[in-house]
């Protein structure tokens, strides 16, 4: 691999990984430094392997340079506490000179990304500027490409992450796995973190389609070191890492060429990731060894369904049942729309409809869809005008060419 090549993907995998350790050893009230020190590491990179070419171990050279930086900055630390800080330090205020080692080893490495999880995932945190910071942090993202992925400018991201970071100081979160006792509690908001993050990747309004997928692909990678962790290799885990391979197992049969969403009965099935199919059954039974039933174990056995090719009653009411639990346990517009397609499948269009229209989801371009879908070869006028509602109600340029196609075939 060409350095045109090299460094931009070495940046992805290994500047979260600087990140993480630096935070951890500088703590939050220096992360900015930690963010600069890891940035001047790869510009340093840039210029002298322009100059004297890739060093034959280029990652063990980026962690040199990065240990270097990071401790010339402890001694200038430690040169301001001993000529400064110590003429008025008192004994009670007196704090000991920092050491200068820095520990990028791949067992630190792993501990510190896991830690700051927890630590960005904090309550305390917004639920945007979590993943915002989990995209900054823990997955090497720019400022540019976050506010891609949230469709807003790099301004607007620069101001949630300050926020977020101010408030991880001024709570003193600290940068560690809680308690034993305490783990499960606050699982709960990492879940729900990497939940979202994989979801704006599988259903993403950015038409950045390699960031789209980059998303989806860093979120199991964070939940497949919360399954490598034995303190936090709960069931719930291990069901939500499953959904996640299983929607991942589709997506080269999502989109055609032109980038255009293939609907899941059109879908070549072929293209379906057989490994990752069978990665998430092996999950999913793994996250059957608990007492506890999350939503991430419905919705993981929903995809497991959704993976099966056969478009057979039994499948259909197998996904019903499965989002009836599901709808009792959390409900959301989403689900009792999916709901109701799979009652369509299930029990026939009729039945669907009528339980489609109690929902009233007028402000939701799915809801027509739906709507559009189930009343086509029944009531072709009706199935136009609730396509025509949808089509003025999507956001993306996807969706209306999609909702656009059902319409040409009505005509």
């Amino acid at each position: 691999m060409q350095q045109p090549e090299l460094l931009p993907h070495l940046f992805r995998t290994e500047y979260r990984k600087i990140i993480a350790v630096l935070c951890k050893r500088f703590g939050f009230d220096e992360m900015e430094t930690a963010e600069d020190i890891a940035s001047d590491t790869f510009m340093t990179a840039a210029q002298t392997w322009g100059l004297q070419g890739i060093p034959q171990n280029p990652v063990a050279w980026l962690y040199t340079v990065a240990k270097n930086k990071a401790s010339n900055f402890l001694k200038r630390q430690a040169t301001f506490h001993t000529k400064v800080v110590k003429e008025t330090a008192t004994p009670e205020n007196a704090s000991t000179v920092p050491e200068y080692e820095i520990d990028l080893s791949p067992q630190n490495i792993n501990d510190s990304q896991l830690q700051m999880m927890f630590a960005i995932c904090h309550p305390a945190i917004a639920p945007q500027a979590q993943i915002g910071l989990s995209l900054r942090i823990l997955c090497g993202f720019g400022i540019e490409e976050i506010a891609d992925a949230f469709l807003t400018n790099k301004e607007t991201i620069n101001k949630r992450l300050h926020r977020a970071k101010e408030k991880l100081r001024s709570e003193n979160i600290p940068i560690a796995l809680p308690d034993l006792a305490d783990i499960d509690d606050r699982l709960g908001a990492v879940l729900a973190t990497l939940y979202l993050l994989f979801s704006e990747g599988y259903y993403s309004i950015s038409n950045n389609k390699t960031l789209r997928k980059e998303l989806c692909f860093e979120a199991m990678r964070l939940c497949y070191m919360l399954v490598e962790n034995k303190q936090t290799n709960k069931p719930p885990v291990n069901a939500l890492l499953s959904l996640m391979c299983f929607h991942a197992s589709r997506f080269e049969a999502r989109m055609n060429k032109q980038g255009e969403l293939i609907l899941y009965e059109e879908q070549d099935t072929s293209l379906w990731d057989a490994d990752l199919i069978s990665k998430g059954g092996y999950f999913l039974n793994l996250s059957a060894s608990g007492n506890q039933l999350s939503k991430y174990h419905l919705e993981a056995a929903i995809a497991y369904w959704n993976t099966q090719k056969d478009d057979t009653k039994e499948k259909w009411e197998n996904i019903l049942q499965l989002y009836n639990r599901l709808l009792q346990i959390e409900y959301s517009p989403m689900a009792a729309l999916n709901r109701t397609f799979a009652l369509s499948k299930a029990n026939g269009k009729p039945e669907a409809i009528i339980e489609a229209e109690k929902l009233n989801l007028i402000n939701n371009h799915f809801y027509f869809t739906l709507l559009g879908e189930l009343y086509t070869g029944m009531d072709n006028l009706k199935a136009r005008d609730h396509l025509e509602k949808a089509l003025t109600l999507a956001k993306t340029q996807t969706d209306k060419q999609t909702i656009q196609k059902k319409i040409d075939r009505l005509s």
